[in-house]
């Protein structure tokens, strides 16, 4: 095993990402057809293997210079061909926003879950017109488009958490019960704690490396947290006893309210 190799593949982040997917295939697939059909249940699964495999493949172009070198310059990027942004930009930035918006989503009234549809349409014009008109180049720190995903999942989050305090399906059960509060608690925490390390990364790493590289840790270690908190959800019906089901919300209820009004 040569040392690059050592070196892009053996870190404790990306083997714990490698554990929780390997914990989290071997539940998911434990559950009876029913429950893995619930988004509940395989929208978690769906983050964790998605993180699994982008992970894993950033810790293949920092192991083969040669292959990176050749995306960037097909990008357009030859100036910083030891760059892999172009990947976290497009898998972490941007595609697991739209994720964590769809599971956040399953947990919403039916007039909330159209405003999250809106959410993530406007999300995606917004940031393919940010790329193909090279405000901000898919190769580089893209800090506008971090910025307004990292504002939608908060909006979202506070979506949930009207929801929780509004509506008698939540009213009637215990919050720390159920693991949609943990999730929600464990990412508006996130990304409330990266949001101005993430949108001014170029100037801290400029003037305070040693604050952002401690920022980049914290960032890594709330990333295992969440997904450890996805991997309870995929196995909580094997503990009845510790977490409660999760409110059904119909899209006839709305109607109902509707024809009521």
């Amino acid at each position: 095993m040569d040392s690059r190799f050592f070196q892009a593949f053996v870190d404790w982040y990306l083997i714990s990402i490698d554990i929780l997917f390997v914990l989290g295939f071997i539940y998911f697939f434990k559950l009876p057809k029913d429950k893995r059909a619930n988004s509940f249940y395989w929208l978690p699964f769906l983050i964790l293997t998605f993180t699994f495999i982008y992970e894993n493949f950033g810790a293949y172009t920092n192991y083969n210079f040669e292959f990176k070198a050749r995306v960037n310059a097909f990008l357009g990027n030859t100036e910083f061909p030891n760059y892999n942004l172009w990947l976290y930009n497009i898998a972490n930035k941007q595609i697991k926003t739209i994720l964590y918006l769809f599971l956040i989503k399953t947990w919403l009234e039916p007039p909330k879950k159209r405003i999250i549809n809106w959410m993530i349409i406007g999300f995606l014009i917004i940031t393919q017109f940010l790329q193909f008109s090279g405000i901000e180049p898919i190769y580089l720190n893209q800090p506008i488009i971090f910025a307004i995903g990292a504002n939608m999942v908060l909006v979202a989050s506070g979506l949930y958490f009207m929801g929780m305090m509004t509506n008698e399906k939540y009213l009637a059960t215990n919050p720390l019960r159920l693991l949609s509060f943990w999730m929600m608690t464990f990412m508006l925490f996130t990304y409330s704690l990266t949001y101005i390390a993430s949108v001014s990364l170029t100037y801290l790493y400029t003037n305070y490396p040693t604050l952002v590289i401690s920022l980049f840790q914290i960032d890594l270690a709330m990333g295992i947290l969440n997904k450890l908190i996805l991997i309870m959800a995929i196995a909580s019906p094997k503990f009845p006893n510790l977490f409660e089901e999760e409110p059904i919300f119909d899209t006839n209820e709305s109607l109902d309210i509707q024809s009521s009004l």
